[in-house]
């Protein structure tokens, strides 16, 4: 375990420190502290973005402190304009619940929250805005904070001219509220978040210091981007989530194993708890071999089982290996869903039935019913080259016959034209 003096230097060295209060890290080195984060439950699931502020609790928890995670059960119903540029849709209360829900049980995954004096709590802010009225909350909340400390804010600056609601204007206040009320009930001085809630977190501890004359802290840490200015944790088709339904263990692998040499390096800093001396090996590593990928596979290794658990680190290697390297009796065991992720991004055909009857050979499969070659000509040399395969049989034949008997999960052909290239033709019943 980490000493209690080291949090806030754990996270310096890492490079994910942004701002932090005066004061604060005295308060961190000087004794345990109770700290929280809020997640506002937009899913019923958490995606990358949040995996950041989930390890920056469990980096906490090392260190001797208490965590706390806020689940916004009434933030959720206002919506945070930091960090955006829209309105965001506000939730019913089924559909509140249902996320509240998922998200509870994902994070009781990463945090101990055993009978420990650094043990982990959980609240939810609906719990003391239930019962509060709009009339109580403006005379007991509003008249602390004036309109020109809120209005100076980044995130209500930068929503002036498309326009922001009074719903996402007063969220700085209700925020601060939830400072207030752990502040009051759980003696809890720090508050954490991405850099984007500083302006939310200030009006927090300044809200504690005018009602209460308390003194509390705020602590942000570093927006994650990548290398080449695209936003951290998204793909073409969308979030990475941690629920492994919305995002399959193999697909959440293949994400880690796939991102540039440079945020790979940053990366084994942000998201894992490898020492220092650990991860400028793995980078030494790396440089004498880069193609071997060492950073992006031990990252891969690291955060799959750290989300998903052991065995679907190994389920995630064998698939990632099943391209180039699998052997038919293992795609034959493979259910559709992993099967089809394995080949995503890979050209797939769609032909009837008729493409494979006994009087349509290889060259019509390839030329006429699939375009995979421009040509017979072109089909018929790399044939006779040794360079096809088909559902990992070379095929050297022009005349073979593909026949029903030999689809893979009754509809499926892998295609294999040179040592790289491959296709799947689908068969349509």
């Amino acid at each position: 375990m980490l000493s209690q003096k080291s949090f806030v230097e754990e996270l310096r060295w890492r490079g994910l420190l942004q701002d932090i209060s005066p004061g604060a890290e005295e308060q961190l080195a000087k004794t345990p502290t109770s700290g929280y984060i809020g997640f506002d439950p937009t899913s019923d699931s958490l995606h990358l973005g949040s995996l950041s502020q989930i390890i920056t609790l469990m980096r906490f928890q090392k260190c001797g402190h208490k965590p706390i995670v806020l689940l916004g059960g009434a933030t959720g119903m206002v919506g945070d304009p930091s960090g955006k540029s829209d309105e965001r849709n506000l939730l019913d209360a089924q559909t509140l619940e249902k996320n509240l829900k998922g998200i509870k049980n994902q994070l009781e995954k990463f945090l101990d929250f055993q009978n420990s004096p650094s043990a982990a709590e959980m609240c939810n802010n609906y719990d003391w805005f239930r019962e509060f009225s709009f009339l109580d909350f403006i005379r007991e909340a509003g008249k602390h904070i004036t309109v020109n400390y809120m209005m100076a804010k980044d995130s209500v600056q930068k929503r002036l001219t498309p326009g922001i609601s009074f719903t996402e204007f007063s969220y700085q206040l209700v925020q601060g509220w939830d400072f207030y009320t752990l502040w009051k009930e759980k003696n809890c001085l720090l508050q954490m978040g991405g850099s984007d809630q500083w302006g939310n977190m200030t009006t927090g501890t300044e809200f504690i210091r005018r009602k209460a004359g308390g003194q509390a802290f705020a602590l942000t840490t570093k927006l994650i981007t990548k290398a080449d200015g695209g936003k951290f944790g998204k793909t073409e088709e969308g979030n990475i989530w941690l629920d492994p339904a919305k995002t399959s263990p193999y697909k959440f692998y293949q994400f880690w194993l796939n991102v540039s040499d440079s945020d790979a390096s940053d990366y084994l800093r942000f998201f894992t708890f490898l020492t220092q001396e650990a991860i400028e090996g793995e980078e030494k590593n790396h440089k004498i071999a880069p193609q071997e990928r060492i950073m992006q596979k031990k990252l891969a290794d690291l955060l799959t089982e750290l989300v998903h658990g052991h065995e679907s680190v190994k389920l995630a290697k064998d698939a990632s290996g099943l391209l180039f390297n699998g052997n038919m009796e293992t795609f034959r065991t493979l259910n559709e869903n992993l099967f089809l992720e394995i080949f995503s991004g890979v050209p797939v055909f769609e032909v009837t039935p008729a493409a494979l009857k006994s009087d349509s050979d290889i060259l019509n499969l390839l030329c006429l019913h699939t375009q995979i070659f421009p040509s017979k000509g072109e089909a018929r040399k790399l044939i006779q080259g040794g360079g096809l395969s088909i559902n990992r049989e070379k095929i050297t034949d022009v005349t073979h016959v593909v026949l029903q008997e030999g689809l893979l999960n009754g509809k499926y052909l892998i295609v294999q034209k040179g040592k790289k290239n491959f296709f799947l033709i689908k068969v349509a019943f």
